[in-house]
């Protein structure tokens, strides 16, 4: 079958990267989709058993910091789009190990772009998805893409070291990039580690919600499907050279999230909520909020469609129905697979 376009995501076995994945090919099946992941260990090739085996669906296991990868897949598949998600993103786990971070976020970014730059045929979008937290934490503005980044992680810290390399690719090379900044992603499929998987997991096994700190931390939760749409919106109507904030106007403290998952899960009596949370120590640095201005983005026709109601209710089913989605998860075995990208993969170095 002939394809009219080809779209590299990287990272797409992971949590956001499933869903673009998934829409990707079940909309455009004139389209060839193919993902990138190395399936880590918040990654699940369970993700997308709904469309392994789409014709229009290839997956490559591999590093996205191996640089003989990344030339080999731009000089044979002609690819036209890139979405770049591959990144590790646990705050906490980016204090005890700053190294893989910078590794994955920062080389790994430098090696795609490198290889996307070089390609024979270069991709007509190059799409960076970043994260809000390179604001840093609110002191009573509202970020806006011209705010400056003032990143108090490693995590965060990554992410904004990265940007500035994908911005480097367009200040001299005109090379078409976007950067997208999201607000907290949440919905299906996210792994366990995140605080709403991480609450709801607590739940089901009749522990109770953990709660860092006592400061008034309140976080955006977008809609995964909504995040979705507004990267497919960008592809086609954003402006090369341009950053978008993808946020949502819904804001809910850590601790009254807590409370309204037990309502939910364990449909106890108000008076008792509070004896499902346990507040434990904070991590090393913590943001209160993060909020941000969406209208460069609106301006291309993108609002928000999945209110917190109805996502929180779908999430929650969803975890229901899955109980044991990531604890019986497994991962491919290159040297059994049909792949014939198996022997770029894994990457070490």
């Amino acid at each position: 079958m002939d394809f009219t376009r080809t779209v590299l995501v990287t990272g797409g076995s992971g949590f956001i990267g499933s869903h673009l994945v998934c829409s990707l090919v079940n909309h455009h099946p004139d389209w060839r989709i193919i993902n990138l992941d190395n399936l880590d260990y918040c990654h699940s090739p369970r993700s997308l058993e709904s469309i392994e085996s789409r014709k229009n669906y290839t997956f490559i296991w591999g590093d996205v910091c191996n640089s003989r990868l990344l030339d080999r897949i731009f000089s044979t598949e002609d690819v036209d789009v890139v979405f770049h998600l591959a990144a590790k993103t646990h705050v906490e786990s980016s204090f005890e190990s700053s190294s893989s971070f910078q590794r994955v976020n920062v080389d790994g970014t430098r090696v795609l772009l490198d290889a996307a730059h070089r390609a024979p045929r270069q991709p007509r979008r190059f799409i960076y998805v970043s994260s809000d937290e390179v604001y840093g934490g609110s002191r009573g503005e509202v970020f806006d893409e011209s705010s400056p980044l003032r990143p108090t992680n490693p995590y965060a810290a990554t992410k904004a070291a990265a940007e500035r390399l994908v911005r480097s690719y367009w200040d001299k090379y005109q090379f078409p990039v976007i950067i997208t900044r999201s607000n907290n992603v949440y919905g299906p499929r996210q792994y366990t580690e995140k605080v709403i998987p991480r609450f709801l997991t607590l739940l089901q096994e009749n522990n109770k919600c953990t709660v860092q700190g006592t400061l008034p931390v309140s976080r955006h939760f977008l809609f995964v499907s909504d995040a979705v749409d507004a990267f497919l919106l960008v592809l086609e109507k954003g402006v090369a050279g341009e950053i978008y904030n993808v946020g949502t106007s819904f804001e809910i403290p850590i601790a009254q999230l807590a409370q309204e998952l037990v309502r939910m899960v364990k449909n106890v009596p108000r008076s008792e909520v509070n004896d499902w949370l346990e507040f434990v120590p904070d991590r090393p640095q913590v943001d209160l909020r993060y909020p941000i201005r969406c209208e460069k983005l609106q301006q291309l026709g993108w609002r928000a469609e999945v209110s917190w109601a109805e996502g929180i209710r779908q999430t929650v089913k969803w975890y229901q129905d899955h109980p044991d989605f990531w604890s019986a998860r497994t991962k491919r075995n290159d040297k059994n697979s049909p792949n014939p990208w198996a022997q770029f993969a894994p990457c070490l170095d």
